[in-house]
């Protein structure tokens, strides 16, 4: 086993971002339950303000239920221009302490401050002096977690919100995880989570009682995933440019739509967006795929990989066409959207390296 040099991981995710935002452009928002989406029968809520969720109000919530939910809940439409332009200013901030910056979205990044320019060693109050800038410069408050990989920076940025911080020392990794409720692994969502709890895994300490044999049983991959952080092992770098893997658009609609003519007009649509961001990125891909999902909710793709790379508005369409019409309808449609992948930035992806079990390192953190 390989004694991997110890680091130190910074998550730093902005609090409420876009509703943050939107509140303090607007001071007639503030401290008011705001959420950021449609209104509309169909609108989806992109972020909400803490106002809103003590209401239970939360993001990819449909707006209907949010406004029941939330009778005096105040709709804002997105302005996304606005937040990449505070998202550049802040990982601006990321780069005076560190190159290894790694965002996830544009209210979230890791930053890898083993080394860092400010000479610090103390990735704790590196994290606190981050936090203080970023409220200066913008006015939004900044939540992080601090520790010795990705996946426990992440988790830990969640426990203090908002505007706080959780730092999780080398020592402290075991007992933090095994008290940890499984629903806050990072990467366990609602249906892994119900079927670990039926499975008799409540928390972390349950989980580390499951050999990999059992977990690659019944969460197939993404068994050895959890096997291994659990135990505080996540090997992970912070990569400080991300390859896109994929880029695509989808719509959903006022009213549901059956004509195959009406799905045509809107995938044209969708085409030119996409041509448009392929264009502004620069890529290309081989694989189209089309993603349809029904007014009874299910959720439907269709692929078809080229032998060449494609860009334009039409080429992305003409197989989109192939696409819709490789088989009928079964009910009518609410949501059409396409992606292209296997684009001309991958690269071979290494092969995963063997888990190594990491001695851990007490340092100042």
């Amino acid at each position: 086993m390989e004694k991997l040099k110890q680091r130190k991981i910074i998550h730093v995710d902005m609090d409420a971002f876009y509703a943050s935002v939107e509140q303090l452009d607007n001071p007639e928002l503030r401290g008011k339950p705001i959420a950021v989406g449609g209104s509309s029968q169909r609108g989806v809520v992109a972020a909400a303000s803490y106002e809103a969720r003590k209401f239970g109000v939360k993001s990819a919530m449909s707006s209907v239920l949010a406004k029941r939910n939330c009778p005096d809940l105040i709709f804002v439409k997105p302005r996304f221009e606005r937040y990449r332009e505070i998202s550049n200013r802040i990982r601006g901030i990321f780069f005076e302490y560190t190159d290894l910056v790694e965002p996830l979205s544009l209210d979230e990044a890791y930053l890898d401050v083993t080394e860092n320019k400010k000479g610090n060693p103390s990735a704790t109050l590196i994290a606190r002096e981050i936090r203080e800038k970023i409220k200066e410069k913008t006015g939004l408050n900044a939540s992080a977690g601090i520790s010795v990989n990705k996946f426990i920076a992440k988790v830990a940025s969640d426990i203090n919100k908002p505007n706080g911080q959780k730092t999780v020392n080398p020592e402290e990794v075991e007992v933090f995880l095994e008290k940890l409720e499984i629903r806050k692994f990072y990467g366990v969502g609602k249906v892994t989570a119900d079927k670990m709890y039926r499975l008799g895994i409540f928390t972390g300490y349950d989980l580390k009682q499951r050999s990999l044999d059992f977990l690659n049983e019944h969460f197939g991959k993404s068994g050895e995933y959890y096997y291994w952080v659990v135990r505080g092992i996540h090997n992970s770098e912070v990569k400080s440019s991300r390859i896109r893997k994929s880029l695509g658009a989808e719509h959903t609609f006022e009213e549901n739509i059956s004509s195959e003519i009406f799905m045509l007009e809107r995938l044209e649509n969708i085409s030119e967006e996409i041509e448009r961001r392929l264009a502004k990125s620069k890529v290309a891909g081989k694989t189209i795929t089309l993603k349809i999902k029904y007014s009874d909710f299910t959720l439907q793709t269709r692929s078809k990989t080229l032998s060449y790379f494609i860009s334009s508005k039409e080429l992305i369409l003409d197989t989109t066409k192939e696409l819709l019409y490789q088989e009928k309808m079964k009910e009518s449609v609410r949501l059409l959207g396409i992606s292209l992948s296997n684009l001309n930035t991958d690269k071979e992806e290494e092969k995963e390296e063997k888990k190594e079990i990491a001695v851990q390192l007490k340092f100042e953190f």
